[in-house]
């Protein structure tokens, strides 16, 4: 059945404004569901975390409810959902917890694919410990990790091994079951960054080989808050820094302060919309999420395939990376012009679009751009259209012709 893209659309209130929103790499429009939980929990009588009173048991429930939530989007055990206020942050958490075991010669593997978020935190943890950084290398011209090189990057010493399921800049999907593989052969631990894949098909922690895992809901139609997520003896073997009368409990120890009640309100009716993405897909939620996200998916990918011809028509126009396995995220740039001209030029236009690094430092490094603006990236969400890729094209041949450049 193909896939109801006018009733996707009507869930995001957002979309009403009329701004076209290939920004959904940054951060995407939240679900009508989830602005409803947030304001209905925050209009509720809500207190503190207690089994005592009313208000307390409903804290501890909005808790649970996004645990389970979230432990359903990745088939994993509610026990071993972290929550926080953002993968950055919560990854650091974890280096310094694991960077607090590791001695001079013990190593660490991290990659000029990834987010800085899963990059810098292990390698100031490395250098702290007085650990070694060893780095996975990206191929240039197509974009790919290539898996077969961890089997010189990783030995007996390896501690950990991070690497992420998607690009946030260009897209890759790396072989990370291929990678992980290797490290569990040496009992390196993987810290697997899911903030870019998650959103766009079904995850399941263990099929990845991913010890731990991070993702962030408002890249999911949710709130501005984030999970790291492993099986629960994991952190039972973890000793995190900590206030003396806070839980010692897992996954609680590795929580820090009091959190957003409400925003954990809307973590829980998020991962209930991706759920409902499939209105004919049956079964329990983790069922459900399998089927809509996989539905989702299959749109993604065309409308991917679409966006990638017709950048290929415009000679002025470079995309970098051709990998064979990708997240539907394009990084291009417009000959002669600066990324941040071509953001403002498309952004005056009503569209959407990142420009500059994206964090992801190494890999502009590594292809000379980041002291030049980096590239403008382009990143579709299931509210995306056809007709919106078709429309970006047309503008990007107006913003062509504006700078008296060939647009085919």
């Amino acid at each position: 059945m193909p896939f109801d893209i006018a009733r996707t659309r009507a869930a995001y209130p957002a979309l009403t404004e009329g701004f076209v929103h290939f920004d959904g790499a940054g951060g995407t429009q939240p679900a009508a569901g989830v602005i409803d939980a947030v304001a209905d929990a925050m209009r509720s009588a809500v207190g503190n975390r207690s089994a005592a009173f009313v208000p307390g048991r409903r804290s501890l429930e909005l808790v649970a409810e996004a645990r389970s939530a979230v432990a359903d989007l990745l088939d994993a055990d509610p026990a071993g959902v972290v929550l926080g206020p953002s993968a950055t942050a919560l990854t650091y958490t974890l280096a310094r917890t694991l960077g607090a075991t590791w001695r001079p010669g013990d190593e660490v593997v991290v990659s000029r694919l990834d987010h800085d978020a899963n990059v810098r935190p292990w390698v100031q943890a490395a250098e702290a410990a007085g650990a070694t950084v060893r780095w996975a290398e990206v191929d240039r011209d197509t974009g790919e990790l290539p898996a077969a090189q961890y089997a010189d990057l990783v030995g007996e010493r390896t501690r950990l091994v991070a690497v992420t399921a998607g690009s946030n800049a260009i897209g890759t999907v790396p072989d990370v079951p291929g990678i992980a593989k290797i490290a569990h052969a040496v009992g390196a631990l993987v810290s697997v960054d899911g903030v870019h894949s998650v959103p766009h098909g079904p995850t399941e922690l263990a099929s990845l080989g991913a010890d731990v895992l991070v993702t962030s809901a408002y890249k999911w139609s949710g709130p501005h808050l984030a999970a790291m997520v492993a099986d629960p003896a994991h952190w039972e073997a973890l000793r995190p820094a900590k206030l003396l009368p806070s839980s010692d409990a897992v996954p609680d120890r590795f929580e820090y302060g009091t959190p957003s009640f409400p925003l954990l309100a809307g973590v829980t009716a998020a991962v209930d919309h991706l759920a409902g993405l499939d209105p004919d897909a049956v079964g329990d939620r983790r069922a459900r999420l399998r089927a809509g996200l996989a539905a989702a998916q299959a749109h993604e990918e065309a409308l991917l395939e679409r966006l990638l011809a017709g950048l290929a028509q415009r000679p002025a126009i470079t995309v970098y990376g051709s990998p064979a396995r990708r997240c539907p995220t394009v990084s291009f740039r417009v000959a002669g012009m600066s990324p941040a001209a071509t953001q403002e030029a498309l952004g005056a236009a009503g569209f959407c679009l990142s420009a500059g690094d994206y964090y992801a430092y190494e890999y502009f490094q590594l292809m000379g751009l980041r002291d030049s603006g980096g590239a403008v990236r382009a990143s579709i969400y299931h509210y995306n259209t056809a007709d919106e890729v078709d429309r970006l094209l047309a503008e990007l041949d107006a913003v062509l012709d504006r700078e008296g450049r060939m647009a085919r």
